[in-house]
């Protein structure tokens, strides 16, 4: 949990049609008191958003508060959030304040809001239905003046169906709801993503790391970022202290092989000996070649010679792994959406 007094300004960085949109409708509805809902994967820039809204609001002065429900365990989560008084439970000596009291008149920020136990959706719904809530074995109801923002990286309706999630609540939390779209769908944003944690990490680490090549560049704009913006942060990261390319291709040829590929050839789990030894056989080729690859960044020429194979048998055995491997990709910046 973090309490930030005066946050600063955030962006949704990018200039996608869809990231565009979703600025908009924030800055739109960033002036009232309206509570947010802000749905999508993870690492999308979910806390981003809310901290959007809170810097544009009339209540930027006050405080914004963020609390992780699921970083909290259930038997903790109501105290964290409303507070308690003292002898509500073994250990409360004294009076402790709740998220929801720090917050004043200021925003708080609800992360993984489905890993809330249904108990407290029903004092949570209370709040946002009467504005007030009561402390952890206290009898005086307290009001609060807080605006809720939400958010979630799980579908609630298919939730609210499983009856793991009120439906009341999230009726309550659906005012305005925004998704937020992954990085697959904003590809075009990923030079200036990149670049902005480029300079970001370079100056925090004091470090200056060389430009990316327009092999690495082909491979991040091609790369489906599983993790989405926070998985190219890190990257970039890692990047800045390292000062690898290389292990950049590795972690990335790894992901390829674990992902698209994968999904390109299930593989029978019936067959004969016959059988398991030719799939092992192509597994253990297709590794060799993507680590080649890796290893001279993805010029198909070097790892070719450095498989013992001519250009033309790489370039038709990666096309029949996966077409898009072996056609070039387009230099940075990505293609257009």
């Amino acid at each position: 949990m973090d309490t930030h007094a005066n946050p600063a300004p955030a962006n949704l960085l990018g200039e996608s049609p869809v990231i565009v949109a979703v600025r908009s409708t924030l800055l739109r509805v960033a002036t009232t008191n309206l509570t947010v809902l802000l749905q999508g994967e993870s690492g999308t820039g979910k806390e981003v958003a809310a901290r959007l809204l809170a810097a544009h609001s009339g209540r930027s002065p006050a405080c914004f508060v963020k609390v992780n429900c699921a970083a909290i365990p259930n038997e903790l989560l109501e105290s964290e959030l409303f507070g308690y008084e003292p002898g509500a439970f073994t250990g409360a000596v004294k009076q402790k304040s709740g998220k929801f009291e720090l917050a004043g008149d200021g925003t708080i920020f609800l992360d993984e809001i489905s890993e809330m136990p249904l108990p407290l959706q029903a004092k949570l719904l209370q709040v946002l239905q009467d504005g007030e809530f009561s402390r952890l074995g206290g009898q005086r109801s307290l009001s609060v003046n807080v605006r809720v923002i939400a958010a979630t990286n799980v579908d609630l309706r298919a939730a609210v169906a499983a009856r793991q999630f009120r439906r009341d609540l999230f009726y309550r939390l659906n005012v305005i709801s925004v998704v937020l779209p992954p990085l697959r769908q904003r590809a075009s944003d990923i030079p200036l993503l990149a670049h902005h944690f480029l300079d970001r990490y370079s100056h925090l680490y004091q470090r200056s790391p060389a430009p990316f090549s327009s092999a690495l560049w082909r491979q991040l704009c091609s790369h489906e970022w599983p993790g989405n913006i926070r998985e190219l942060e890190n990257l970039i990261k890692r990047y800045v202290v390292l000062g690898d390319e290389a292990s950049l291709f590795e972690e990335l040829a790894a992901n390829l092989t674990s992902g698209p590929l994968e999904r390109m050839a299930p593989v029978s789990p019936v067959g004969s000996l016959l059988d398991v030894g030719r799939r092992a056989a192509a597994q253990a080729e297709r590794e060799l070649m993507l680590q080649a690859l890796a290893r001279t960044r993805w010029n198909r020429r070097q790892a070719a010679m450095a498989l013992g194979i001519s250009y033309k048998s790489l370039q038709n055995k990666l096309k029949a792994l996966h077409p898009a491997v072996a056609e070039p990709a387009a230099p940075t910046p990505c293609p257009a959406e």
